[in-house]
């Protein structure tokens, strides 16, 4: 991407991007999806996901994804308002049914309760199925880490098409299956593991496609197996790799594994959905922290853990060792200060998107 400085907000860069406030993103994305039909809670929790998740570098899970979502809205793949449904539960467990909603708006719901229960239980999980794509995973755990808790999130791809290959095959046969944990601390960044199992999250695909970039070696083969730079070939039949290069096979395990706790736990299977939609499964866990021991001194060591591991010397041609999440924090003060780069054919999206809704005036995208 090319560098924000010196951009002025909303004006196209000629590298192909433009930068744009946070709030006035947020804004745009909100009233666009309340004018394709979510409620305002649904609307607020998906801009603010998507906004989220570009501030802090992740922009593969960010506004790019906005008009995909009003194309499932208009295509009744999300029901907008959907009432989430309990099916079974216990002091320490439940198991959700989010009627097509949208994935943001039930897994914040699902992990909350999560956190609930965990307050009484000490440790909590909850399973989600029959929900649109939830975002960027670390929104979840980063709940229960706030809360004063560990929190684990996991999602499978859902039961449509999947993209990667199990380590040894060519054919894919697993999703990108995402894995986050956080941790509280006394840090000022969080403590946070957010990771695909694969060699790199599906959106990345599409980001590169967006932005006309090639993608490094490793990520993609094509439909004959052979490794590919050209992200088209994503949508030719090509499939993702599993993380881990060489050693794919602790990337392909993961990624099982995710499978069993987002698929069979949930219910649903892992078996294509009959009806097209799409059915991203979740698995949301909490611990109290508070049960095993001080949470004060807890937080302390881990933030003194974590200025051990960074005090080690740079390797060569390293700036030094930044611990899990501290980057994306990094990005997020610069984003919030400088405003957040959108390609120019996101931005082209969203503002046919305002115009189709005659919001365009109202947005300042005329």
């Amino acid at each position: 991407m090319s560098s924000t400085e010196d951009l002025q907000l909303g004006e196209p860069d000629k590298g192909g991007f433009l930068v744009v406030e946070p709030d006035r993103l947020t804004r745009i994305c909100a009233a666009l999806l309340k004018a394709a039909g979510a409620s305002e809670d649904e609307a607020q929790a998906v801009a603010t996901g998507c906004v989220n998740a570009n501030l802090t570098g992740h922009d593969s899970h960010g506004v790019i994804a906005i008009p995909g979502y009003i194309d499932s809205l208009k295509a009744g793949e999300i029901v907008p308002s959907a009432e989430w449904t309990i099916v079974r539960e216990s002091p320490t467990t439940a198991v959700i049914d989010g009627n097509w909603g949208f994935g943001f708006h039930v897994n914040t719901k699902a992990m909350a309760l999560a956190i609930e229960k965990a307050k009484t239980a000490n440790v909590a999980a909850c399973t989600v199925f029959r929900q649109s794509h939830v975002g960027r995973l670390a929104a979840y755990s980063l709940m229960a880490a706030s809360a004063g808790m560990i929190g684990l999130a996991a999602a499978n791809s859902g039961n449509l098409r999947k993209y990667v290959a199990p380590f040894g095959g060519r054919e894919a046969r697993l999703g990108t299956n995402p894995i986050s944990i956080a941790v509280p601390s006394d840090l000022k960044a969080p403590f946070l593991l957010d990771m695909a199992t694969s060699a790199v999250a599906a959106g990345k695909l599409e980001l590169a496609i967006a932005r006309g970039e090639e993608i490094p070696k490793g990520w993609l083969t094509d439909a004959e197996g052979r490794p590919s730079t050209d992200p088209l070939d994503y949508h030719k039949g090509g499939v993702l790799l599993p993380l881990g290069g060489t050693e794919g096979y602790k990337g392909s395990g993961l990624a099982a594994i995710v499978e069993v706790l987002c698929g069979l736990l949930t219910g649903p299977g892992v078996e294509v959905e009959p009806s097209g939609r799409e059915n991203f499964g979740c698995f949301l866990a909490v611990f109290n922290v508070a049960a095993f021991r001080s949470l004060d001194k807890f937080k302390k060591e881990v933030a003194d853990f974590v200025r051990h591991l960074k005090s080690a010397l740079p390797s060569e041609g390293s700036s030094g060792v930044y611990y899990p999440g501290e980057i994306g924090y990094l990005r997020e003060q610069e984003r919030r200060a400088s405003g957040i780069g959108i390609e120019n054919a996101t931005w082209d999206k969203l503002r046919t998107l305002a115009r189709s809704y005659r919001l365009a005036r109202e947005l300042h995208l005329a």
